[in-house]
């Protein structure tokens, strides 16, 4: 290893590079992304000793992931869970690297979609996918194994923007392939994941997120009274 020689006397140095400033995120976006950050971050903690116990995880996954089984004939834990677990299941993840591919996402996805439809449209749009992600899942599969991560609201946010991208073409013709190109795009991709991971992939979540973000889209000019100022 070498070093450098000294500048001579009155030479200047190099001015050092300068950083370029991170991205401004939506305070929206910022509630999101710090509530699916916290759990992650206290399980992760607990897995690794640093606090709690190794038996928050599983505990976590049996009273707030999704069953679809309670939407059947199984007995849940306490008696809100059926109800809660709509909500709870989209901010448990699986584990650091779901979690980040899903934060990578919605920092990619939230910014056009809230440009679009506001704080206010963006959050209802969040909550909406993340009801209709659960209920497609619990409706499509009784698989016994539970479903967590913020896919479905994910999903959503992916589902409006393809709409929104399709609807400011000027030709109906071209919106529609637009709109089938970007729709085929997403479920190839969808499908290609469920496949690399061995079908462990709640592609149900997936479908009904996506269908909920499209939907919400296309009947946000009618709903006047919600439409940001």
């Amino acid at each position: 290893m070498t070093t450098a020689p000294p500048p001579l006397p009155g030479s200047r140095l190099p001015p050092l590079p300068r950083l370029r400033p991170l991205p401004r995120l939506h305070p929206a976006l910022w509630a999101v992304l710090i509530l699916c950050l916290l759990p992650e971050a206290l399980l992760l903690g607990a897995d690794l000793g640093l606090w709690g116990s190794a038996r928050w995880r599983p505990l976590a996954y049996q009273n707030g992931a999704f069953w679809a089984g309670l939407l059947h004939s199984w007995r849940p834990n306490y008696p809100a869970q059926p109800v809660l677990m709509f909500a709870s299941y989209g901010w448990l993840h699986a584990g650091p690297m779901h979690l980040l591919g899903n934060l990578a996402a919605l920092v990619w996805l939230g910014p056009p979609v809230l440009t679009r439809l506001g704080a206010r449209g963006f959050v209802i749009l969040w909550a909406a996918a993340l009801l209709g992600g659960g209920l497609a899942f619990g409706l499509l599969t009784r698989s016994p194994a539970p479903m967590v991560g913020a896919s479905g609201a994910l999903f959503g946010l992916a589902g409006a923007w393809l709409m929104a991208e399709a609807r400011a073409l000027p030709d109906r013709r071209a919106r529609m392939w637009r709109g089938l190109s970007l729709l085929a795009a997403i479920l190839i991709l969808n499908a290609a994941a469920w496949a690399l991971q061995g079908g462990h992939l709640a592609w149900e979540t997936h479908l009904g997120g996506l269908a909920v973000g499209m939907v919400f889209e296309w009947l946000w000019r009618g709903w006047g009274s919600f439409r940001p100022s």
